[in-house]
């Protein structure tokens, strides 16, 4: 399960021209859980780029240490944690790649997930709100799982879902119904994204070097004949 994300240099503008940039992109090689994240979330008809804490918290929520980072996409409408935000809160989180973690038989081996073309992606998320009092709040985020797909299975059992660009107000739109939500949460298509092996320095998440995304193998990627 992905809990590790590389994010930058990525050219939301161009990606989102109408994009509203309430915070700045949160750009980080190596950021973990429980830090500030970028999410973008549908505003009054506008998509708008915000920082959410990473790790759901919803107001109910005793003990910080167990707010999850990851959400089973299976467990989102029979979960109390999830099913609110689920139906009515859900953003995507813009990354330039996340890191898997393939085990070995003496050590895990860290992998770099990013598209094979290296555009941004797209990563499924519920969010939600936690008001300390009347007028403030902080909002925080879960990314949604996936099974990973027969490409990417020998590195890890599961995947942040990949939101389509084309499919991003219908994510977004808190009116779109269960059954086209659940189309949506499927392992990515396998031409979609590669995975190259990275040095285990990412397994540290002080280590915040750009060498953390330098590949120290070839690049894992569907073959189309």
């Amino acid at each position: 399960m992905t809990g590790r994300l590389h994010v930058q240099n990525l050219p939301l503008t161009r990606l989102l021209p109408s994009l509203g940039l309430q915070d700045p992109l949160i750009e980080s090689p190596n950021l973990a859980p429980r830090r500030p994240i970028s999410a973008i979330r549908l505003e009054q008809g506008q998509y708008r780029l915000s920082s959410v804490f990473w790790g759901l918290t919803p107001p109910w929520l005793e003990v910080l240490d167990h707010a999850p980072h990851c959400a089973r996409s299976e467990t989102l409408e029979s979960r109390a944690m999830f099913r609110d935000a689920f139906g009515a809160r859900r953003c995507v989180i813009p990354v330039s790649g996340f890191y898997v973690w393939k085990t070995q038989p003496r050590s895990k081996q860290p992998f770099l997930v990013t598209q094979v073309s290296r555009a941004p992606l797209l990563l499924g998320a519920l969010w939600c709100r936690y008001h300390t009092t009347l007028t403030a709040f902080t909002d925080s985020t879960a990314l949604i799982t996936v099974p990973a797909n027969i490409l990417l299975s020998p590195l890890t059992d599961r995947l942040p879902v990949v939101i389509p660009n084309h499919a991003l107000s219908t994510w977004l739109n808190p009116d779109t119904d269960t059954e086209t939500l659940n189309s949506l949460l499927a392992p990515a298509p396998l031409e979609l994204l590669g995975a190259f092996p990275v040095s285990k320095y990412v397994n540290n998440p002080a280590y915040q070097s750009s060498a953390c995304a330098h590949p120290t193998g070839s690049m894992l990627r569907w073959a189309v004949s």
